[in-house]
């Protein structure tokens, strides 16, 4: 058991409870909450329901543990003899007091604690991976957040860029340089920059209220990210994070806790021939004789054996080639999910640095070239229109590839197991 993974999300959310209450005391003095991309994911991790469900499940398969090794319980027994009619139940002329305990082979308390905390193992690991999962899609939801962001500050400077053509156009206007359709394109492309803030306010929205309901708040709470969109680090090598994936994936750890307590059910089954021991002490009294004591011993004698083997001996045997079956092919399944992720992230690292290095700066070298050429009166308004559509949708592209390439990090830590750190001459994609 992994327990240095486990111990280290703890932490995590140690922290991030630590740093609620501060967080909690801006909010209720009216500012928005300001988190960065690792605050948000703590706060997730701290406060998500899921996780604190999936927790609650750890606590029950640990006292179910308990309960599967506890020993039985005594019975008590009584009755009265001699009663010359049932309606007179104080007419006994004797009694009996019986004490029993049933006592399982002693290795069927081993297999049984076994079973126990597989069980245990498994269910952490299932939290440990839904752990993951949370962070994962808060810093997707977070990456979302700042898309939106980016978008409203490019369709800004784009409403501003707008409004500055329009006036040109104007003044040109006024002095009788271009014809009157230009000013009403001019004040076309306004209104339409003017509709586009405001679609973008809906994104906005649901970018919060996604990212509020990961976190545990609610979904109208407000709230503002700390960070911007940047390009991530490059990538460390694949084979490396492919080995990785294979000891550090909760899905293979968890499976492989089914498997030591299928074993250990296959165990307790082949153990049916073991018996358990019942043990019991009884008190007989009657009116005018002393008292006399029974002890009894027995065990059960499995003589239909073949009820066993064919039955609860192959189940488990077959459960446990379930189990094997079943690893082999999630193995192949993280393999996989590892490579996909991997080139997923890899090939939007690249096209987040094409976009930024290349085709915006050129798209913005032509926009000058255009309204520069406009003021000379060489060239036309819908060239000036058509390089700030050009413009605006290069930056829109660079948000979003930024936010892909963000989120496709994110994922790509989530199929591995483990946080990326970027690694010296590590494949970046630039090539």
């Amino acid at each position: 058991m992994n327990w240095g993974a486990i111990s280290i999300a703890l932490g995590m959310a140690g922290a991030a409870l630590v740093a609620a209450p501060a967080a909690g005391r801006a909010q209720g003095a009216g500012e928005p909450l300001r988190l960065t991309r690792r605050q948000a994911v703590d706060t997730a991790l701290a406060r998500n329901p899921a996780l604190a469900a999936a927790a609650e499940q750890v606590a029950q398969a640990r006292a179910q543990r308990v309960q599967d090794v506890a020993f039985p319980d005594l019975t008590l027994s009584a009755d009265v003899t001699g009663e010359p009619s049932l309606a007179r139940p104080g007419s006994n002329t004797g009694h009996d007091l019986g004490l029993g305990l049933l006592v399982p082979f002693p290795t069927k308390f081993h297999w049984r604690g076994v079973m126990g905390s597989a069980d245990v193992s498994s269910s952490e690991f299932a939290l440990l991976q839904l752990r993951q999962q949370t962070a994962s899609q808060t810093a997707q939801a977070y990456d979302a957040l700042l898309v939106a962001e980016q978008h409203h500050a490019d369709l800004a400077e784009g409403r501003r860029l707008a409004q500055q053509f329009l006036d040109k156009t104007q003044a040109r206007y006024g002095a009788g340089t271009v014809a009157g359709l230009d000013v009403l394109k001019a004040r076309v492309d306004v209104a339409q920059a003017d509709n586009d803030l405001i679609a973008n306010e809906r994104d906005l929205a649901n970018a919060r209220a996604g990212l509020n309901r990961l976190m545990g708040r609610l979904l109208g709470a407000s709230f503002e990210a700390a960070e911007s969109l940047e390009v991530p680090p490059p990538l460390p090598e694949l084979a490396a994070l492919e080995e990785d994936a294979r000891t550090g994936r909760p899905e293979l750890k968890g499976l492989a806790s089914q498997r030591r307590g299928a074993s250990a059910a296959a165990s307790l089954a082949r153990s049916f021939w073991m018996p358990d021991l019942s043990l019991g002490v009884a008190q007989t009294s009657a009116p005018g004789t002393p008292n006399t004591y029974t002890t009894s011993v027995g065990f059960t004698v499995p003589l239909f054996f073949w009820n066993h083997t064919g039955g609860e001996v192959a189940q488990a045997r077959h459960r446990e080639q379930e189990l094997s079956a079943s690893y082999r092919d999630l193995e192949l399944q993280v393999d996989q999910d590892v490579r996909t992720t991997y080139a997923a992230a890899a090939t939007a690292l690249r096209q987040a640095l094409f976009l930024r290095d290349q085709l915006l700066p050129e798209a913005r070298r032509a926009y000058q070239i255009a309204l520069t050429s406009y003021g000379l009166g060489g060239s036309s308004a819908l060239d000036v229109l058509d390089a700030r559509r050009t413009l605006l949708d290069a930056e829109s592209q660079l948000a979003d590839a930024l936010g892909a390439a963000n989120d496709a990090r994110a994922d790509l830590e989530r199929a591995v197991g483990r946080p990326l750190e970027p690694v010296a001459g590590g494949n970046s994609g630039e090539h």
